[in-house]
């Protein structure tokens, strides 16, 4: 018995023994250490101005983070609102150096695609997040805030593009796009297509290099995949989500609804679509009252103007109008900015 029991704890000795030699030899996978910002020192204020858009805005400079082992990092410069936790994180450059610089143009059209006011300070949370696997948790730095007022400019919003048989299969063309108002890697807009049985696929670039399509045709992009079919002609809503590669399509028809109209809020005036400008129009008369855009009969998709800039936001508010003959306008053709025009007869 006594034989058993020490040839017994050799055994678990033996095995203890092994397990501590492995894991000398695994890496040790966690954080040793963060990132920290460097500069630029948090709560500076910065007003940016057309005149120094070339120039440098700063230096985002950083220290190296450690996962425990020798690893290849990658750094990512992110920004968010000050107080939103980067719920909705949007990147502005990634390096495997430790520093990043942005010039004042850069920096402006970027806050302002992700809907910054221009003339106006905001508060901006800027950090590090440190990459190596997919296996490996990412690292982020302690925050810095900065305080910042963009200039007003025309946005260069991020892109993608619709190449067809509705527009010659040309990716460089420069009318069939979808944009991304958040810079989020969600795109959308509208596309013509005059006739049945067309056929499109989306391009990141205005060129073939690379494109995606849908093998299956269940909404799934899929890397050189097949045409995209769109067997009835119309004026399609589209938004695709890069990051889930997944697309929809909706064919709208559009029209004017609202307490200044014929019908109030019971019905639709249809307005009529002009392909040669790319709008949508209706001439009518119009009494004290208010109006909405709304596509297909229904209220799942309308556009109002909160704020009153003739710019058209989803679900947005009411238009007001007052008595009078009108012609009306709805501009959908240049994403993700949607406007339209009231002119008086």
């Amino acid at each position: 018995m006594k034989k058993i029991t020490y040839i017994l704890l050799m055994v678990f000795g033996l095995v203890a023994l092994y397990s501590c030699q492995k894991a000398a030899k695994d890496p040790v996978i966690g954080t040793f250490d963060k990132p920290v910002m460097q500069s630029p020192a948090t709560g500076d204020a910065y007003v940016l101005t057309e005149d120094n858009a070339s120039q440098t805005f700063e230096t985002f400079s950083w220290s190296a983070a450690d996962f425990g082992y020798n690893a290849a990092v990658s750094y990512i410069l992110q920004f968010d609102r000050d107080g939103n936790g980067f719920a909705e994180a949007k990147s502005l450059a990634t390096t495997t150096q430790l520093e990043v610089e942005l010039t004042v143009g850069e920096l402006n059209n970027v806050l302002l695609s992700a809907e910054y006011l221009s003339d106006v300070a905001s508060d901006v949370e800027f950090r590090i997040m440190g990459e190596v696997s997919d296996n490996t948790p990412n690292v982020f730095s302690k925050p810095i805030t900065l305080t910042i007022t963009p200039f007003e400019m025309i946005v260069d919003y991020p892109k993608i593009y619709v190449p067809g048989s509705h527009q010659g299969w040309a990716p460089d063309n420069p009318n069939t796009f979808l944009a991304s108002k958040k810079s989020d890697d969600k795109y959308e807009g509208y596309i013509n297509f005059p006739d049945d049985n067309a056929e499109f696929k989306f391009t990141p670039e205005p060129n073939w290099d690379n494109d995606w399509g849908d093998d299956g045709f269940d909404g799934t992009l899929d890397a050189k995949g097949a045409n995209i079919p769109m067997a009835v002609a119309g004026y399609y809503k589209m938004n695709v989500d890069i990051n889930a590669l997944t697309y929809t399509v909706l064919k709208t028809e559009w029209g004017l609804i609202g307490s200044a109209t014929p019908n109030g809020w019971d019905s639709d005036q249809d307005m009529t679509y002009d392909a040669t400008n790319d709008v949508w129009t209706i001439t009518l008369d119009l009494v004290d009252g208010e109006i909405k855009f709304r596509a297909n009969d229904d209220w799942g998709l309308n556009y109002g103007d909160t704020g009153g800039d003739k710019k058209l936001e989803e679900g947005g508010d009411n238009i007001p109008v007052t008595a009078g003959n009108y012609t009306i306008t709805l501009d959908l053709g240049v994403p993700p900015i949607y406007r339209y025009t009231i002119v008086k007869n």
